[in-house]
Protein backbone atom coordinates (compact mmCIF):
# COMPACT_ATOMS: atom_id res chain seq x y z
CA UNK A 1 0.00 0.00 0.00
CA UNK A 2 1.68 3.72 -1.50
CA UNK A 3 1.57 5.78 1.70
CA UNK A 4 0.43 9.30 0.99
CA UNK A 5 1.89 12.26 1.80
CA UNK A 6 -0.85 14.79 3.15
CA UNK A 7 -2.68 11.62 4.41
CA UNK A 8 0.25 11.60 6.58
CA UNK A 9 0.63 15.05 7.24
CA UNK A 10 -3.32 15.42 8.40
CA UNK A 11 -3.09 12.89 10.60
CA UNK A 12 -0.12 14.17 12.14
CA UNK A 13 -1.86 17.21 12.48
CA UNK A 14 -5.45 16.23 13.69
CA UNK A 15 -4.43 12.57 15.33
CA UNK A 16 -0.92 13.07 15.83
CA UNK A 17 -0.98 12.87 20.01
CA UNK A 18 -3.43 9.19 19.40
CA UNK A 19 -0.19 8.09 17.20
CA UNK A 20 -2.33 7.85 14.56
CA UNK A 21 0.30 8.97 11.83
CA UNK A 22 2.88 6.21 13.10
CA UNK A 23 0.15 3.33 12.50
CA UNK A 24 -0.27 5.03 9.32
CA UNK A 25 2.95 5.26 8.01
CA UNK A 26 4.97 1.98 10.15
CA UNK A 27 1.87 0.05 10.76
CA UNK A 28 0.25 -1.02 14.36
CA UNK A 29 3.45 -2.44 15.58
CA UNK A 30 4.97 0.47 15.48
CA UNK A 31 6.32 1.48 19.30
CA UNK A 32 6.33 5.32 19.35
CA UNK A 33 2.73 5.39 18.10
CA UNK A 34 1.62 3.55 20.97
CA UNK A 35 3.36 5.47 23.46
CA UNK A 36 2.16 9.01 22.17
CA UNK A 37 -1.44 8.56 23.75
CA UNK A 38 0.36 8.82 27.52
CA UNK A 39 1.33 11.86 27.47
CA UNK A 40 -1.74 12.87 25.76
CA UNK A 41 -3.63 11.15 28.38
CA UNK A 42 -1.43 12.58 30.81
CA UNK A 43 -2.45 16.68 30.11
CA UNK A 44 -5.86 15.80 29.68
CA UNK A 45 -5.84 14.31 33.47
CA UNK A 46 -4.12 17.32 34.15
CA UNK A 47 -6.81 19.69 32.94
CA UNK A 48 -8.97 17.88 35.02
CA UNK A 49 -6.98 17.85 37.76
CA UNK A 50 -7.16 21.76 37.44
CA UNK A 51 -10.86 22.24 36.77
CA UNK A 52 -11.78 19.92 40.36
CA UNK A 53 -8.92 21.10 42.31
CA UNK A 54 -7.91 24.36 41.26
CA UNK A 55 -5.10 26.32 39.69
CA UNK A 56 -3.07 25.72 42.77
CA UNK A 57 -2.84 21.90 42.20
CA UNK A 58 1.18 21.62 41.72
CA UNK A 59 0.75 18.12 39.68
CA UNK A 60 -1.75 19.61 36.84
CA UNK A 61 1.04 22.69 36.52
CA UNK A 62 3.24 19.54 35.06
CA UNK A 63 1.20 17.54 33.45
CA UNK A 64 -1.03 19.76 31.27
CA UNK A 65 2.38 20.92 29.57
CA UNK A 66 2.75 17.53 28.24
CA UNK A 67 -0.58 17.70 26.59
CA UNK A 68 0.84 20.83 24.71
CA UNK A 69 4.16 18.96 23.91
CA UNK A 70 2.63 16.66 22.68
CA UNK A 71 0.22 18.65 20.27
CA UNK A 72 2.84 20.77 19.14
CA UNK A 73 5.43 17.83 18.41
CA UNK A 74 2.79 16.18 16.20
CA UNK A 75 2.18 19.19 14.70
CA UNK A 76 5.90 19.93 13.82
CA UNK A 77 5.69 16.71 12.28
CA UNK A 78 2.92 17.36 10.38
CA UNK A 79 4.94 20.35 8.79
CA UNK A 80 7.83 17.80 8.44
CA UNK A 81 5.89 15.47 6.21
CA UNK A 82 3.89 18.11 4.22
CA UNK A 83 7.28 19.93 3.09
CA UNK A 84 9.16 16.45 1.88
CA UNK A 85 10.11 16.25 -1.61
CA UNK A 86 8.35 13.69 -3.32
CA UNK A 87 11.78 11.97 -3.69
CA UNK A 88 12.36 12.06 -0.22
CA UNK A 89 9.28 11.02 0.53
CA UNK A 90 8.83 7.90 -1.69
CA UNK A 91 12.07 7.29 -1.31
CA UNK A 92 11.42 6.76 2.38
CA UNK A 93 7.31 5.42 2.09
CA UNK A 94 7.29 3.86 -1.06
CA UNK A 95 10.32 2.72 -2.19
CA UNK A 96 8.87 0.68 -4.95
CA UNK A 97 7.09 3.48 -6.85
CA UNK A 98 9.00 6.22 -9.12
CA UNK A 99 10.94 8.90 -7.51
CA UNK A 100 7.98 11.41 -8.56
CA UNK A 101 4.93 9.43 -7.65
CA UNK A 102 1.67 11.29 -6.68
CA UNK A 103 1.99 9.96 -3.65
CA UNK A 104 4.77 12.21 -2.45
CA UNK A 105 3.47 15.22 -4.44
CA UNK A 106 2.50 18.16 -2.87
CA UNK A 107 -0.85 19.80 -3.62
CA UNK A 108 -2.94 21.85 -1.79
CA UNK A 109 -4.43 20.12 0.67
CA UNK A 110 -1.13 19.46 1.57
CA UNK A 111 -0.83 23.72 1.87
CA UNK A 112 -3.49 23.33 3.81
CA UNK A 113 -2.11 21.11 6.52
CA UNK A 114 1.06 22.54 6.78
CA UNK A 115 -0.59 26.41 6.93
CA UNK A 116 -3.11 24.66 9.91
CA UNK A 117 -0.12 22.89 11.30
CA UNK A 118 1.94 25.61 11.74
CA UNK A 119 -0.78 27.52 13.16
CA UNK A 120 -2.03 25.62 16.01
CA UNK A 121 1.31 24.43 16.70
CA UNK A 122 3.01 27.55 17.56
CA UNK A 123 -0.39 29.12 19.45
CA UNK A 124 -0.44 25.72 21.71
CA UNK A 125 3.52 25.70 21.69
CA UNK A 126 3.31 29.18 23.07
CA UNK A 127 0.45 28.57 25.39
CA UNK A 128 2.08 25.70 27.04
CA UNK A 129 5.54 27.96 27.61
CA UNK A 130 3.76 30.58 29.01
CA UNK A 131 1.08 28.56 31.56
CA UNK A 132 4.34 26.14 32.24
CA UNK A 133 6.62 29.59 33.24
CA UNK A 134 3.53 31.18 34.76
CA UNK A 135 3.42 28.64 37.57
CA UNK A 136 6.59 27.88 38.26
CA UNK A 137 7.44 31.89 39.09
CA UNK A 138 4.33 32.22 40.94
CA UNK A 139 5.18 29.32 42.94
CA UNK A 140 8.64 31.16 43.39
CA UNK A 141 7.02 33.96 44.88
CA UNK A 142 5.07 32.18 47.34
CA UNK A 143 7.68 30.08 48.39
CA UNK A 144 9.55 33.37 49.01
CA UNK A 145 7.04 34.85 50.78
CA UNK A 146 6.83 32.17 52.92
CA UNK A 147 10.69 32.10 53.85
CA UNK A 148 10.32 35.72 54.94
CA UNK A 149 7.69 36.00 57.23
Amino acid sequence: MRKNKTVAAWLAFLGGPLGLHRFYLHGLGDLPGWLLPIPTALGLYGIQRMQQLGQDDQLSWVLIPLLGFTIAGCALKAILYGLATPERWNALHNPSAAPDAAPGRTGWPTIFAIASALMVGAAVLMASLAYSFQHYFEYQIEEARKISQ
